[in-house]
């Protein structure tokens, strides 16, 4: 048994080999105490005095033989173990390997059947997974690093022929760089694709928010009244200036189209897309430069037909106030009225002070403002006429309305002039007929 010279096939032979050799070590163990034993009680044979059943030579002789034999079977025990101890741990050298190259296959299978996604979603989960495998990667790493230790430990026993042992390792290291390759390929292939989807995530981001602001550029509501259009006016800037601040967002798409990888910067759709974002802005800033003077032109226009009504009511107040004077007959009354025309001077006032006139003491005052309204009333006219002007000079939609508000209040103006003008001339003509009475 000790002489065989099978040291097992693989490494659970070569385990049972190992238990059995510790049964026939355990068993050399006892026997040896016993041979101990019977080799004192031989030689206390040789050392008798007179009487001697044999010679003390041969008993000394026949312990020496069986001692000797027995520490020969204890150096072929001994040397039966690190036999089978070294092949143990070649054994196990060739199964880590084994296991180490089992690993690598199934790896490559699953790096070789994986795909890098159909949506930033999936990407982001294989990504995960191939961080999870990567760490997998790193544990097998230092394992395979110890399981390569051990090989070139064995080699340096030179207890087993190196050729198989070095052709294993050759073979496992070149799978493994292999294996590492592929994954460094395929996490590239992985950072591409994430890097694609969240570039056309973020321009399907930046598309969806276009196409809102664009809804809201293109309102047809620009107010009905100057308070609502103000608020309009105001809602309408700060969209502005986000739209503003999106330009470079749309600007930086060709950088970043330039940064993926070819097979996804070169799609013809990816391209497309970053076209018709860019489209899609210059119309969203257009659209918001047109609405900006639009609601700037239905802010003028309601700020116009305030003036135009406030201008009106005075009007009104002023036609039926002068309708309703009556030319003084008496000579002290219109003495007294011409003496305050002398004073204010002819004009508006002279005729204001006509039209207004029925009893002196009571509408002196009046009179002598209205010269003072009729002036900053027809600079407020004015104002109104060179709005309408401007209006209609640029083609606003409303010019027709804004023209005839503006016939209509000059008309209206015209018509006080006119009677003003009117109760100024009744008025010389009583002064022209009491100045000759007097004389005569």
């Amino acid at each position: 048994l000790l002489l065989s010279k099978d040291l097992g096939k693989h490494l659970l032979e070569v385990e049972d080999l190992l238990q059995k050799h510790g049964l026939l070590e355990a068993d050399i163990s006892a026997q040896t105490e016993r041979v101990q034993a019977l080799n004192a009680a031989a030689l206390k044979f040789s050392e008798l005095e007179g009487y001697q059943p044999c010679d003390p030579q041969i008993i000394c002789n026949r312990v020496n033989h069986v001692q000797t034999c027995l520490e020969e079977l204890e150096e072929l025990a001994a040397k039966r173990r690190k036999e089978l101890e070294d092949s143990r741990q070649l054994w196990t050298f060739f199964q880590e390997m084994e296991e180490a190259e089992a690993w690598i296959r199934e790896k490559e299978k699953i790096l070789a059947a994986k795909s890098c996604g159909r949506d930033l979603s999936s990407v982001v989960t294989l990504t995960n997974k191939h961080k999870t495998m990567l760490g997998e990667l790193g544990n097998r790493r230092a394992l395979l690093h110890q399981t390569m230790k051990k090989g070139e430990k064995i080699l340096a026993k030179k207890s087993f022929s190196s050729v198989g042992i070095q052709e294993k390792m050759r073979e496992v290291c070149l799978r493994w760089k292999k294996l590492e390759e592929v994954t460094g390929l395929h996490q590239q292939r992985l950072e591409d694709a994430l890097n694609f989807f969240q570039f056309s995530a973020e321009t399907d981001d930046l598309v969806a928010w276009l196409q809102d602001t664009y809804r809201i550029v293109s309102s047809d509501d620009f107010g009905h009244d100057d308070y609502s259009t103000q608020a309009l006016l105001r809602k309408h800037r700060a969209v502005v200036e986000e739209v503003e601040k999106h330009r470079a967002s749309v600007l930086s798409l060709r950088k970043q189209l330039a940064l993926l990888a070819p097979d996804h910067r070169q799609g013809v759709d990816v391209q497309i897309r970053v076209v018709e974002v860019e489209q899609l802005y210059g119309e969203v800033a257009e659209v918001a430069v047109l609405r900006t003077q639009w609601l700037q032109d239905a802010l003028a226009v309601y700020r116009m037909f305030s003036e135009v009504h406030a201008c009106e009511v005075w009007v009104d107040e002023k036609e039926q106030w002068l309708e309703k004077m009556e030319v003084p007959e008496e000579l002290d009354e219109v003495e007294v009225v011409q003496h305050r025309w002398s004073e204010v001077g002819w004009g508006w006032v002279l005729g204001s002070l006509v039209l207004g006139w029925t009893c002196p003491s009571v509408h002196l005052l009046r009179f002598e403002s209205l010269d003072q309204e009729m002036n900053s009333v027809m600079g407020r006219i004015l104002d109104v006429n060179q709005v309408v002007q401007q209006l209609v000079d640029g083609g606003h939609p409303s010019s027709d309305e804004v023209r005839s508000c503006q016939d209509h209040l000059n008309s209206r103006w015209n018509r006080v002039v006119e009677l003003v003008e009117t109760k100024k001339s009744q008025l010389s003509s009583v002064l022209k007929i009491q100045n000759f009475l007097l004389e005569c």
